[in-house]
């Protein structure tokens, strides 16, 4: 939980102002203790390029307000930013004439992200009838957000002939694993091959009944 400065205390009187990261997705959470002429909060994201200053901010969502309120009110907004890097979020608090005012900023860090595609060797193999495998879809940073991949995975024999297809979907940068099971076809060598993008990879697996 990371938390930034307040706004000035009034027409909005921010008490709080947090981020919770929980894998690629980002929980802002604030609270204010009275609000007077409060149309709402813009919420703005940039990356954060450490050690250089924060780059460009984007609209990313709105929250309505609660208007004029003495009572203690509290937001929150999810943003799921889809792979890792060090993100900056700020709140632009507008009144119903047109004025603003703009937050400090909070910044969070999404980790353990891969970097890079790989497909890795299934596991157990050879195998009877089930075996796992396992591969990567990495952080590919487009302006200030990560963009997904279209994912194919699929099984082929010794002929080349499709025999089962495991994914074909997009995909979040991420490790992903998934199960094959082969009860249904004879014992054997066969591939696996994975396209992503311009990523292209072939294993072999052994089917042994």
């Amino acid at each position: 939980m990371k938390r930034g400065p307040l706004f000035d205390p009034v027409p909005v009187e921010l008490v709080s102002f947090s981020a919770l990261v929980e894998g690629t997705n980002v929980t802002l959470k604030w609270e204010t203790a009275s609000e007077t002429n409060n149309r709402g909060f813009e919420i703005e994201r940039a990356v954060f390029s450490r050690p250089s200053s924060v780059g460009r901010w984007e609209k990313i969502g709105f929250v309505e307000g609660k208007g004029t309120t003495t009572l203690k009110s509290s937001y929150t907004f999810n943003d799921d930013v889809g792979g890792a890097w060090c993100y900056a979020y700020r709140l632009v608090q507008q009144d119903y004439d047109g004025v603003v005012k703009t937050s400090n900023t909070i910044e969070v860090e999404i980790t353990n992200i891969p970097f890079e595609f790989s497909l890795e060797q299934n596991f157990p193999n050879p195998f009877n009838p089930t075996t796992k495998i396992r591969y990567r879809i990495p952080f590919i940073q487009t302006h200030s957000s990560a963009s997904v991949q279209n994912v194919l995975l699929k099984i082929y024999d010794l002929l080349g002939n499709e025999v089962a297809t495991l994914v074909n979907e997009n995909k979040a940068p991420g490790v992903y694993e998934i199960e094959f099971n082969g009860s249904k076809l004879t014992s054997g060598v066969y591939f696996y091959r994975l396209q992503a993008g311009k990523f292209n990879a072939v294993k072999k697996l052994v089917l042994m009944k």
